[in-house]
């Protein structure tokens, strides 16, 4: 048995059709004609190195992806995939460090494409006091620590609808990219159980005073304290490396005055 690798054709037509694209529209934006595109779609006409690239970006191709379309058009890959631990990554690393610890005492992690931890500020050292030690092995991945049944899921008040929020941000991700190992961990977490004994908390708010979200939060407890977070998620522009293309610095913000005196009130 053999099987043969999708043409860069076929797998421009993959992306084409998920972004719900005609040949028309993505030759119009990509300074082509649709008979171009399809002759390169149907293995007719070879794309040069630039027009991979030029559609790749009209196609809002993630760049890890990039690079295989490029493999498959007989190219060498255009972006690098440096270990963050690489001493050219220094100035990231310092940068990335300094601010997680500016934004402290509220919790700040950088997770990479599958969502390992690669840094995390005391405040996330906090909400992971007590955890069982198998979970705190590195590589720590903070969606299975979030939604594991030993992990901070019986913690969490609003559960069922926090744990909703994270699988369709997984299955987006997902959708966008063909990720195996993204796949699998999504396959494992959605497996954990849904429900872990908390009582509903849309009706007792953080602050115990009706707060009124912004956007969905995480009620968790902590230490006999119920605290309320809503989450924000920055990249990186126009990234030229894969690597740094695929880190996300998701910030927990105090949902209420009550979380922000709270995690003040802990100190350094």
């Amino acid at each position: 048995m053999t099987s043969t690798a999708p043409s860069v054709g076929a797998l421009l037509r993959t992306w084409r059709e998920r972004r719900g694209i005609s040949q028309l529209e993505l030759a119009g934006r990509a300074d082509s004609s649709s008979r171009h595109i399809s002759f390169i779609e149907t293995g007719r006409s070879r794309p040069s190195k630039e027009m991979v690239l030029r559609l790749a970006d009209h196609l809002d191709v993630p760049v890890r992806e990039r690079n295989a379309l490029l493999l498959a058009a007989g190219y060498a890959p255009h972006y690098a995939q440096t270990p963050l631990d690489d001493p050219s990554m220094g100035t990231l690393r310092e940068g990335l460090e300094r601010l997680l610890t500016g934004y402290e005492p509220y919790p700040a992690m950088v997770v990479d494409a599958t969502y390992d931890v690669v840094a995390a500020n005391r405040g996330i050292a906090m909400l992971l006091d007590s955890l069982p030690e198998h979970l705190l092995v590195p590589p720590l991945n903070a969606m299975r620590i979030t939604l594991h049944p030993q992990g901070l899921a019986p913690r969490i008040r609003n559960l069922r609808e926090w744990r909703g929020h994270l699988l369709a941000q997984m299955e987006r991700q997902i959708a966008l990219s063909r990720s195996a190992p993204l796949r699998a961990l999504y396959e494992e977490v959605s497996g954990y159980p849904a429900e872990a004994g908390q009582q509903d908390a849309e009706s007792e708010p953080a602050s115990g005073e009706g707060a009124a979200y912004i956007a969905l939060p995480l009620l968790i407890e902590h230490d006999g304290h119920l605290l309320s977070f809503v989450s924000s998620i920055a990249t990186f522009n126009t990234p030229m490396d894969v690597t740094v293309a695929e880190l996300a610095i998701e910030t927990l913000l105090p949902a209420d005055a009550a979380t922000a005196k709270y995690l003040r009130s802990l100190g350094p």
